[in-house]
Parts: C-alpha cells; structure tokens; sequence
C-alpha cells in the first residue's frame, strides 16, 4: 500500500476567499449577524447599547465591524464601516477597530460623546496586569467587560454582573446562529499514482496542528481517471475532458461514499482515516480531490487542515 501526503493550508485564509468569491454565508438580517431578540449591552451611566437596530454590526471570523446605538449616539466597532468613516482609515486611524481572534475581542471601539472604548485590557496593558478585563464570544454569546474612561465598564452579559433571571434584568448581545455553517472549498491539482495500470484508492485522512473546534467538519470527494485531463477515453482522452464540473459520474467526477456527487466522506476527527468506496476508484492511474471545511453556525471558529494523505494499492 502507499500514500501521499500532499496539502498543506490554513482554513481562515481560505475562508475568508470562499465568502468573497462564493458567498457563503447567511444571516437573518441583510447586513447583520447579531440575534434579534439578545442584543443589547449595558453601561451604568449611558444604560443600554443596542447591537442591532443599526442593522450592520456584523461578527466575522476576524472582526466586529459596524456600528450600534446608544444615548450618546453611535459606537462604531471599525473605522471603514463606522457612520461617516474618514477618508484616511488605513493610515491615522488604523487602530481604530475591532478583531477577533477565536473568540477574543482585542482594539478599540469609538463614539463622539464618550471617545475611546478598550475591548480588553492587551490594549492598554501588554500582558494584562491589573484589572483584568475583555470582551469574548463562546457559543455565540458575548460576555465580559469593555473600558471607556468617561462612563466606565460596558458589560455584555447579565452574567458578569449576576443579574440575570430570575432579577428581571436579564441582557446580552448574541449572534444569530443561522443554522448552516459557513463552508470553504478547495480543489486540488491533479496527481499521478505513477501506476500505468491503475490503483484502487482505500482511504483519506487530513492531519492538522490545531484539534478541530467543536461544530466544525471537515469532509472530502474524491475523482479519478486514468487520463491525466480526467477524461473518460483513456487512452486517447479527449472526450468529456475535465475534472468536476457538470460531471456527477464516471471518470473525473468528484464522488462521495455512494458514487455520487451529492455526497461526501466525513472523517470523525484528525488522523482519522475515512474508508473510501473503492467500487468507484478502482483501477485509475490520476486522482483529484474537494475538501470542504465548515465554520461553526456561528462563522467564528473553522478547522485547519496541513496535510491530506490518500492511501491506495496496485
């Protein structure tokens, strides 16, 4: 038997070119994320600040952008989507946002009454000393505490306080989980077993450096031919040329574990091989492969895969 390793990338770049380009992505507010009905924040002086009826504050995988309302007026989370962004974002004010990194909210948010708000004490304290303070999201729930220096601690959940039911006071600011998961794809080259008479593909793993969070997947097709251009005339290869496409069958079509193309071999976990159904890959020489990485419901936590391997015999 042998094998091939030959993949080796990063899920939140990929994911990041998926949505521009493929539009994966849904949400129950046109250009928002945040839950309808969890939504508000609270400071003691300013009281409630409202993260969804401006309708754009957005949760990605790498930031928080737009802006919410409050009495003193907008807080905008990021310079470019703030209410009348200045012309120069990138240079004067390059700090001027919001990112987030697996959940940890770090940089500055602004409003015109107040000034500045600390997201997490990194800001302004590297490491944090004292208090120990930042804003996180776990489940789709915000919780912890932001600093302004004018009105004090902003807090995104009843439970940092401990007013939650049953007070009567119970608040937080939520994303939408929409349900389907935010999905990136990748199709590889072409590769050669070197075999002139054919493999018979067995199975498929991924290998990462980082566990897969939980409520992510990663799940694979696979296509094969024995014509290098994936065409079903081998050897002539010039009829129904190509990989994938409009192919759901035969050769260079991308198959999952029923011979079709409506479905996919989902390893339960890293360096867990998934059994490929050899009926459908045997006796080919080239093979391609789709991998398809899921984000949490919520676009906040994605997989990373480094290497793919393929195992096959003569």
């Amino acid at each position: 038997m042998k094998n091939k390793t030959f993949l080796k990338f990063n899920f939140y770049s990929l994911l990041v070119i998926s949505i521009l380009f493929l539009g994966f992505s849904s949400f129950a507010l046109a250009s928002t994320n945040i839950d309808p009905t969890n939504h508000y924040a609270w400071n003691d002086i300013i009281g409630w600040i409202d993260f969804y009826s401006t309708g754009n504050v957005t949760v990605s995988a790498s930031s928080l952008t737009g802006y919410a309302s409050s009495s003193v007026g907008y807080i905008a989370f990021d310079c470019a989507t703030s209410p009348n962004p200045p012309a120069d974002c990138g240079t004067t004010y390059s700090n001027w946002k919001v990112t987030n990194t697996a959940g940890i909210l770090t940089g500055w948010a602004w409003n015109d009454q107040i000034g500045w708000i600390s997201m997490n004490c990194s800001n302004v304290q590297n490491p944090c000393i004292s208090p120990v303070y930042g804003v996180s999201i776990s489940g789709g729930d915000f919780t912890g505490w932001a600093w302004n220096d004018v009105v004090g601690w902003i807090s995104f959940n009843c439970g940092n306080t401990g007013t939650c039911a049953p007070t009567g006071n119970t608040y937080k600011v939520s994303i939408n989980g929409s349900g389907v998961a935010v999905q990136g794809s990748l199709t590889s080259s072409t590769f050669d077993t070197g075999s002139a008479a054919g493999v018979t593909y067995n199975t498929i793993l991924y290998q990462t450096s980082v566990p897969p969070p939980t409520g992510t997947a990663v799940e694979f097709q696979l296509a094969v031919s024995n014509c290098s251009n994936g065409a079903t005339n081998a050897p002539t290869c010039d009829q129904n040329v190509g990989w994938g496409g409009a192919k759901t069958s035969g050769d260079g079509a991308f198959l999952g574990y029923d011979g079709t193309s409506s479905t996919y071999y989902k390893p339960t976990a890293d360096n867990i091989p998934a059994t490929l159904n050899s009926i459908y890959y045997n006796n080919k020489r080239y093979f391609r492969y789709k991998v398809l990485l899921f984000s949490d419901i919520y676009g906040l936590l994605a997989p990373q895969v480094d290497n793919v391997i393929v195992t096959w015999s003569r």
